[in-house]
């Protein structure tokens, strides 16, 4: 039976020591517009296949918010299913919290994106504005621009002359990126938060070249009327060669000690997974070329600028452990002792790569599930020639607006039992993610759906066989669209007001913050 409590005792749980894991089940949109600060987000509509890699140990305590509709109750059900054995719902959802005097945070990772603010105003973090680096290239100062973002991001657009190198590769490459040590080097994101723990990254490092920030990032160049790059291809070089890596390693090492990280044995690890106490998440925050070509048994691929950017996509218990790998002993430690910074316990697998095959594959599997029986997009034409079938769209809904089937609706699962109007008509369902129809259709099976089949091919197959395609540009309407997230939609789309808005909501996290959640910070 589902076990509902207050916001308070939440709220107390939250810093008391324990292991807890609070995720909110709400849709990607209605998560982003407003969600308690360590809320992880696990949207119900994917629940079952992202609750087992975000919350790997079924004894934790697992409290799972919503907006008060119901939508946790049947998150519970599913949790308690999969063998979670101490769920609780917040009561009343997130509306209660806030009832309770308690902040609702906009927009995501906001944890991560609150320190980067914190280390700046604690760090004095150099920073240099749009028009001022404008300057300094005209004048063809000796200067270099790192893009401390991913580098699909750096290819979406950057500023001009700008390289990529992601955040957790900095402290490897930066030497070999930058050799001159006269050479004033800028680290810029798309708004704030990499830019600042870029620059401070290798501040802290002890470089001898000035660093600073790019302030408000490509977000502040295009509002300085300035003209960014699109489909730019630059990249940082190899690492270090083996001798200046030694010296490399040392000083990270000792700084991330001073900082609280420690070096664990393989064997200490060994025991921390067979702890049924306790959670332990391997994490191997190398680049995706380097983990797709050795990937490392039992550890989950979380790249080291990412996840100081984005904990919450890896990281689902407050207070668990975690430990990082690398192939050097350099982007794991910078990498922790960001993370211990963020208020984690994180740690450093001793001897990287070469020692992590002492460690047992542990199973992330999510539940296995039938899927639905599929049928044809010639079929499916067939019936819907002939009436007699719902054909249900669960596409994004941006996508559904943009082309579907016609006669198809779109739904989401938190909502499809209210669109069955009877449960004997045959439904169809379009997906264009793995999973997704499987799991609407067990709640079309509880509804009293009894023949549920799923597209074969989805989409695309429906396009190709001829199925006649309309566009819906208002529909859903907006406030049905609960899986997008219109906040931070515009800001990058030549939206000069959206991106105003989305830094002055970056800027303004800091005074937000209450004394509980300001002090889970360790800067």
């Amino acid at each position: 039976m589902t076990k509902h409590i207050g916001a308070e005792v939440v709220k107390a749980w939250l810093s008391d020591g324990a292991e807890i894991a609070l995720i909110d089940v709400r849709e990607h949109g209605q998560y982003g517009e407003g969600h308690p600060l360590f809320a992880v987000s696990v949207p119900y509509s994917s629940f079952e296949m992202g609750i087992f890699t975000l919350v790997p140990n079924p004894r934790v305590r697992l409290v799972l918010c919503d907006a008060g509709d119901g939508v946790a109750e049947r998150a519970a059900d599913a949790a308690e299913a999969m063998g979670y054995a101490n769920v609780f719902v917040l009561a009343g959802g997130v509306d209660a919290w806030r009832e309770a005097g308690y902040m609702l945070y906009a927009g995501v990772n906001v944890p991560s994106k609150a320190f980067g603010e914190l280390v700046e105003h604690t760090r004095g973090t150099p920073r240099v504005a749009a028009k001022d680096l404008k300057a300094m290239q005209d004048a063809g100062e000796n200067m270099v621009i790192v893009d401390g973002r991913t580098f699909a991001e750096f290819q979406r657009m950057s500023i001009p002359g700008g390289i990529s190198c992601p955040n957790g590769e900095l402290a490897l490459r930066i030497g070999s990126l930058v050799p001159d040590p006269t050479t004033r080097i800028i680290v810029n994101c798309a708004g704030r938060t990499r830019s600042i723990i870029g620059a401070q990254t290798l501040i802290d490092l002890g470089i001898p070249n000035p660093v600073y920030a790019l302030e408000n990032g490509t977000q502040g160049w295009f509002l300085a009327g300035l003209q960014l790059d699109h489909g730019a291809s630059r990249r940082h070089g190899p690492a270090p060669a083996t001798a200046s890596l030694e010296a490399l390693r040392s000083s990270v090492r000792r700084l991330a000690e001073e900082r609280g990280v420690a070096f664990v044995a393989a064997e200490e690890v060994a025991r921390w997974l067979a702890d049924p106490a306790r959670t332990t998440y391997l994490l191997d925050v190398r680049t995706p070329e380097e983990f797709a070509g050795q990937p490392v048994r039992g550890f989950v691929h979380a790249p080291g600028g990412q996840l100081v950017q984005a904990a919450d996509q890896w990281i689902g218990v407050r207070g668990a452990r975690i430990v990082l790998l690398d192939a050097e002993q350099v982007r794991a430690p910078m990498t922790a002792q960001w993370l211990r910074q963020q208020g984690h316990e994180a740690y450093v697998l001793e001897g990287g790569i070469a020692a992590a095959g002492a460690l047992a594959a542990r199973s992330t599997a999510a539940m296995d599930l039938p899927e639905p029986a599929s049928i044809a997009p010639e079929e499916l034409a067939e019936a819907l020639g002939s009436g007699g079938v719902r054909l249900i769209d669960l596409r994004f809904s941006m996508s559904y607006r943009k082309e579907h089937v016609s006669g198809a609706v779109w739904s989401i699962r938190p909502r499809i039992p209210s669109i069955i109007v009877d449960p004997a008509e045959p439904v169809v369902l379009i997906a264009d993610r793995p999973g997704v129809a499987t799991l609407a259709a067990l709640d079309l099976a509880a509804a009293g759906v009894r023949d549920v089949r799923q597209l074969a091919g989805g989409q695309e197959a429906a396009r190709a066989a001829g199925l006649p395609m309309e566009a819906a540009p208002e529909l859903p309407v907006d406030a049905d669209c609960i899986d997008f997230l219109f906040f931070t939609a515009a800001r990058h789309d030549g939206d000069a007001t959206a991106a105003r808005q989305y830094l002055a909501w970056e800027l303004g996290l800091v005074d937000q913050l209450d004394a509980q959640e300001r002090a889970a910070f360790r800067l």
